[in-house]
């Protein structure tokens, strides 16, 4: 069985977890139920026990199939594995525009709704890790965090989190009901919220890395020749995939490869036993459609890298041209 990692005060889950977006949206055509389901069962097989999920991964004929696929997946599971799933978008049917807009909604009424489309779409009586997907600029931390609490008391969910938060909003939210994890993008090209974690280990929060290879990139299989379907792959428009970014990433893949040689790893693995290494409460949840990259990723987390090691690759990376990374930029202003 994989190690496993404690987020915030007693949520037990796998060092690596299965971010399960990418089997219906982002990355191609949605997978099939009958692709999807074998796939997310091998994974627990391997030793996953943490699947992340939200109510807004789905396809345009149906926006919230991600949760139901993992539900069905992981019934037979279901008292072995945490499941985390989101709140707080929705989607704008009123735009007739193409993927649908997502909105912000964190309303009390509206979390409401989505904690029970939830529930009934992963067929389970509680949800172990519930995030907030996106801040709603229009709802106080206090607020959210309030009926978080008393879903909580209800029963309905036994953790909460936010993604991509900065201090204030945390810091008030963890006032009224503490925070179990905040889910941010983290990568070796996108460090930015290295700056909250200070915050986190004061807090006691752990922290959740989404696209903790910069959306694949740093597995080294993808060079300028590289492409992808426009209408269905988010990838064909991020800079990182770009024809320029491979010269401009050339001396990152590199060295990426080298620790990879000499830790007898691969330069996926060595990019989340990075991240691993640097902290006790750091958990990174890659997705892939692939069983053998599954079982690599799973890996990751026998590579152990020293704290000299981790400093040197930091200072590298300090260091180094880089391309631009999607979303990686410095989130303006401080959430709240």
């Amino acid at each position: 069985m994989m190690k496993t990692r404690t987020l915030g005060r007693d949520l037990a889950v796998s060092a690596v977890g299965l971010g399960c977006m990418g089997f219906s949206h982002a990355y191609g055509a949605a997978m099939g139920e009958g692709e999807a389901v074998p796939l997310l069962r091998r994974a627990a097989e391997l030793g996953y026990t943490f699947f992340d999920t939200a109510e807004v991964y789905g396809t345009p004929e149906d926006p919230h199939v991600n949760e139901e696929l993992v539900g069905k997946a992981l019934a037979p599971v279901r008292d072995k594995v945490v499941i985390a799933t989101k709140f707080g978008l929705r989607f704008d049917f009123e735009s007739g525009r193409v993927p649908l807009p997502l909105i912000p909604d964190s309303r009390p009424e509206t979390i409401r709704r989505s904690v029970e489309g939830s529930l009934r779409r992963l067929g389970t009586d509680h949800i172990d890790l519930y995030f907030q997907h996106r801040i709603d600029p229009a709802v106080s931390p206090e607020e959210v965090a309030g009926v978080m609490a008393d879903l909580i008391r209800e029963g309905k969910i036994t953790h909460w989190g936010i993604s991509e938060t900065g201090e204030d909003y945390l810091r008030r939210a963890h006032a009224v009901c503490p925070v179990t994890a905040v889910q941010n993008r983290y990568s070796m090209m996108a460090r930015h919220y290295e700056a909250l974690f200070p915050v986190l280990e004061e807090l006691g929060v752990g922290l959740v890395a989404f696209s903790p290879m910069a959306n694949g990139f740093l597995t080294g299989r993808y060079g300028k020749d590289s492409r992808f379907d426009p209408k269905t792959d988010y990838r064909a428009s991020m800079p990182q995939f770009s024809g320029e970014a491979a010269e401009q990433n050339r001396e990152l893949l590199e060295l990426l490869r080298g620790m990879a040689a000499e830790k007898n790893a691969t330069p996926a693995q060595i990019s989340l036993a990075w991240m691993l290494c640097k902290k006790p409460w750091i958990v990174s949840i890659p997705g892939t459609r692939k069983p053998e990259r599954m079982a690599e990723n799973a890996g990751a987390a026998e590579v152990c890298l020293t704290p000299e090691e981790v400093r040197a690759l930091d200072a590298a990376l300090d260091g180094m041209e880089m391309s631009a990374v999607f979303g990686g930029t410095k989130v303006s202003g401080r959430a709240g």
